[in-house]
């Protein structure tokens, strides 16, 4: 009887022993932590041989070119990403090619400290604005981005210019400072300029600036083999810093170089009132005809002008995106006639980029709303009315606020700021109905709408930028005068 106990027991453990490990070696097959979308090919080999091409009607408003297969309706991306606001792109990974979805461009951020209305703005120090797809490029003119969200030719849209500010501002107080090469002033650092027989340079001192002070000037003929030119050999540092005074027919070409492939590229500012222009490695920036013998300051990142004119003339199979490192300066040029001075290159001019978003939105803002209209039409979705051009934007009265009071802040008090800021908070006294940003919520509470539509959208996050804009302002602005953002 003891014997066939044991005999029993050992069985017993032997058993579930076996059944253990079979369960262990069967454990995931067939399933992940990721579910995977039913693929269907079809019953043949070819995978699109039972694809049909049929019209998806949206709305019963208008029809789209759409491809089905077997029970499976397939609508394209660029429709999708229009209709949804939603982001995607083809990638090669381990040598593989697929597409990356993501419902939005933003990441998580955990705050780092406690919230500071004259510092860092939220998580901006890690957007790159101007790198984004739907910037068109940084305005020479300006220096501010111009977006391509709702338009394909190009406009200046407030809440992006704001955030561009917000981003260069922050970053200057999270980045270390930047390393600067102050390459010619006329007077303390002269470079060694190659002057072709027929041009000249020299440096004079010009007495018609606010601060009298050398600068270097040239005379060259009009075809490019005459430009005055400075050879050089800089890496790293790709934003260029330059004082400049341009005649009729001038330009400044700076020539950048691939350092693993040893493509060259030339990037022109020249007296035009042109967004950008491409012509094979050329790119071209205009810097206003109003330019035309005054004197301007141009901050320019190098490497942005350079990969906002890349996709413009490369296909789609040979775009690709550079990185900052590949890059090195290895010509400035001069042609036509004028001056220049304080030309520096550096790793980052993060508040002139910041005071050029300011003084944008100065210069723009409606002497009487106070506001900063959106140039183009914008439909939410369907069920709500369309938005014509020049409609306002809580989130854009917000952000421009939010920048507005930093820059009171930095400057040490220019009013011009301050004003501009205190102006900006009209349309939040106004309905939406009557071309404000206010409206009802639930009947009885205020909300500020990041789109006025008819009905009302109640977008969160246009509020939440609004109401932050209210309280960064309210903090920085004089007891006198801040009730006014309570």
């Amino acid at each position: 009887m003891r014997l066939n106990l044991k005999f029993l027991l050992i069985s017993l453990c032997v058993t579930v022993a076996l059944i253990t490990f079979a369960l262990w070696a069967n454990c995931g097959v067939g399933h992940g932590l990721v579910p995977k979308w039913p693929q269907h090919h079809g019953d043949g080999d070819n995978p699109f041989e039972q694809t049909e091409e049929i019209d998806c009607i949206i709305n019963q408003e208008y029809a789209i070119g759409c491809r089905k297969e077997g029970e499976e309706v397939y609508l394209p991306f660029s429709f999708l990403q229009k209709y949804f606001d939603v982001y995607g792109s083809l990638n090669v990974v381990d040598g593989s090619r697929r597409f990356d979805w993501t419902h939005s461009y933003g990441k998580v951020n955990y705050p780092k400290g406690a919230y500071d209305p004259r510092g860092i703005f939220m998580y901006f120090e890690n957007y790159n604005v101007e790198m984004r797809d739907r910037v068109k490029c940084i305005s020479a003119i300006d220096g501010v981005p111009i977006s391509t969200q709702w338009e394909s030719q190009g406009y200046f849209y407030a809440t992006q210019i704001a955030q561009f500010g917000l981003s260069h501002y922050s970053k200057n107080l999270t980045e270390p400072e930047p390393r600067r090469k102050t390459v010619e002033d006329g007077e303390r650092e002269m470079a060694t300029w190659i002057v072709p027989k027929g041009s000249s340079m020299n440096r004079t001192i010009d007495r018609t600036r606010p601060v009298a002070g050398a600068v270097l000037s040239f005379s060259t003929g009009k075809s490019f083999d005459t430009a005055v030119v400075l050879p050089m050999d800089h890496v790293l540092d790709l934003v260029l810093s330059i004082d400049v005074l341009l005649k009729p027919n001038s330009t400044i070409c700076v020539t950048l170089q691939n350092r693993e492939t040893q493509k060259l590229y030339h990037v022109y500012y020249i007296l035009a009132d042109l967004l950008i222009g491409v012509q094979d490695e050329n790119i071209y920036y205009g810097i206003g005809l109003n330019s035309t013998g005054a004197w301007k300051h141009l901050t320019r990142d190098l490497f942005v002008d350079l990969q906002k004119g890349l996709p413009q003339y490369a296909s789609t199979d040979k775009r690709r995106k550079m990185r900052r490192t590949e890059l090195k300066v290895v010509e400035i040029s001069l042609l036509g006639n004028g001056s220049i001075d304080n030309l520096t290159l550096s790793t980052s001019e993060h508040i002139s980029h910041f005071y050029d978003a300011a003084e944008w939105l100065i210069r723009h803002q409606d002497p009487s709303t106070g506001g900063w209209p959106i140039p183009v039409r914008r439909k939410l979705g369907s069920g709500f009315g369309e938005l014509g051009r020049g409609w306002y934007s809580a989130m854009a009265q917000g952000h421009a606020i939010s920048l507005l009071a930093r820059a009171y802040y930095h400057s040490k008090g220019d009013k011009r700021y301050l004003r501009a800021a205190l102006d900006g908070l009209k349309l939040f006294r106004i309905p939406s109905y009557q071309g404000g940003v206010l409206a009802t919520f639930l009947g009885k509470y205020a909300w500020y709408e990041e789109y006025p539509t008819t009905p009302h959208s109640f977008v969160l996050n246009g509020f939440i930028y609004s109401l932050l804009g209210l309280y960064d302002l309210n903090s920085t602005a004089p007891a006198n005068q801040s009730n006014e953002a309570a």
